[in-house]
């Protein structure tokens, strides 16, 4: 866990949930020991003094409930995990990586921070996570041709835009953080250049390509992180034409 966590707790475990469970319960002890306590579902045998077990109303013996299927829990597993990772892209966009604490992640996503380390054990490891989930599964789903475009109008989108990939916001507000962030975008940034480095024959492709992503991220600098005009509040589609239109000199391959 990182100093943005030490202010964290994990919240209560099973252990805790288990004791709960366990505690009797004061009602069933109320009128003393001696005696049948009305309405109840559990006799005393009148020479020994030990309560005999009767049928449960549920059906199941000994008071147990019948436990919700595999099924169902998986379901509820899997709608919590992509809460942690939706709410933890968010803020790791909003925040950057250091500044986000789990406390934090937990609250966005309505979940105990508990169930953060359960399934992912750090925050590092969820930060890792964001990352592959959004821009990495982003470049292997476009073509080479648009991910100038696409990775242009993630930026430019606006906060509550759907289907929108916020990596490359994560990646400007977490570097120069956590040595596991800065990794992380390095080697985003890696893949980036290599795509783009595809749309060009000439011998410095990959000076074309690493300029471009320099160009990129600084028009994500620019507008998102510091809100400089006139580019903050430019139209989109404005600044989408401009920059493809400047980038076919160096990627003549654009379309």
């Amino acid at each position: 866990m990182t100093t943005g966590d030490a202010d964290t707790a994990v919240g209560p475990g099973p252990a805790a949930a288990h004791d709960r469970a366990e505690a009797p319960d004061a009602s069933a002890s109320a009128g003393g020991g001696s005696g049948r306590r009305a309405g109840g579902g559990r006799g005393q045998d009148a020479r020994s003094g030990r309560a005999q077990p009767t049928a449960d109303p549920g059906g199941a013996a000994g008071g147990e409930r019948p436990q919700p299927g595999g099924g169902e829990r998986k379901r509820d597993a899997d709608a919590t995990r992509q809460a942690l990772v939706e709410a933890a892209a968010a803020l790791f966009a909003e925040r950057g990586y250091d500044r986000t604490t789990v406390r934090e992640i937990a609250a966005r996503a309505g979940v105990n921070q508990a169930l953060l380390f359960r399934y992912f054990g750090s925050k590092r490891s969820l930060f890792g996570v964001v990352m592959a989930r959004g821009s990495r599964q982003r470049l292997r789903e476009t073509p080479p041709e648009l991910v100038l475009e696409t990775a242009l109008r993630d930026l430019l989108a606006s906060g509550d835009a759907h289907h929108r990939d916020r990596s490359l916001e994560v990646f400007l507000r977490s570097a120069g953080g956590d040595d596991e962030a800065a990794e992380s975008g390095r080697r985003l940034g890696e893949e980036y250049a290599a795509a783009l480095a595809g749309l060009s024959d000439a011998d410095d492709a990959a000076l074309r390509s690493d300029l471009i992503l320099a160009w990129l991220l600084g028009i994500g600098l620019s507008r998102g992180v510091l809100g400089k005009e006139p580019l903050a509040s430019a139209d989109p589609e404005r600044v989408v034409r401009l920059m493809l239109d400047a980038s076919r000199t160096l990627l003549e391959r654009l379309p």
